[in-house]
């Protein structure tokens, strides 16, 4: 959850979302999850890349031209609370341990359980079956 924040902070965003989440559990190359993704070609560079295609594929479906510049936000004075995608993908991470003992992997896998949203979006974009990985994530 703390690199999740991290992740937050770096977006500007008020929320910890699933797709902060994915970004750092991808960035652990050392933990099962993060070695799952890379597996996958989604190391942390890979999964920035999808959610800025699918960022950039919502817009366009929008549309919304992709191709402005905003001026960088500004910095939050309180940290990022919890959003709704990551609360989710935290609830089917404990649902399916029933135990507090939730690691890097049962949270990608509450992450992929996702159906709709930012991160099945990316992940499609980025050409990966998200079910084929969830089945190799439960079985990790």
């Amino acid at each position: 959850m703390t690199q999740g924040e991290h992740e937050a902070r770096q977006d500007h965003s008020a929320t910890i979302e699933a797709h902060h989440l994915l970004l750092a559990i991808a960035d652990h190359q050392g933990a099962t999850a993060g070695r799952l993704l890379s597996e996958v070609g989604l190391d942390r560079s890979g999964v920035r890349a999808a959610l800025d295609r699918e960022f950039e594929h919502s817009l366009t479906a929008a549309g919304v031209s992709a191709a402005f510049h905003l001026p960088p936000a500004g910095r939050r004075p309180k940290p990022p609370g919890i959003g709704a995608s990551a609360k989710l993908a935290l609830e089917r991470a404990f649902t399916a341990v029933r135990k507090k003992d939730v690691d890097s992997a049962h949270l990608l896998a509450g992450i992929l359980r996702a159906r709709v949203g930012t991160v099945p979006r990316a992940l499609a974009l980025a050409g990966v079956d998200r079910e084929a990985l969830l089945t190799r994530t439960q079985t990790a």
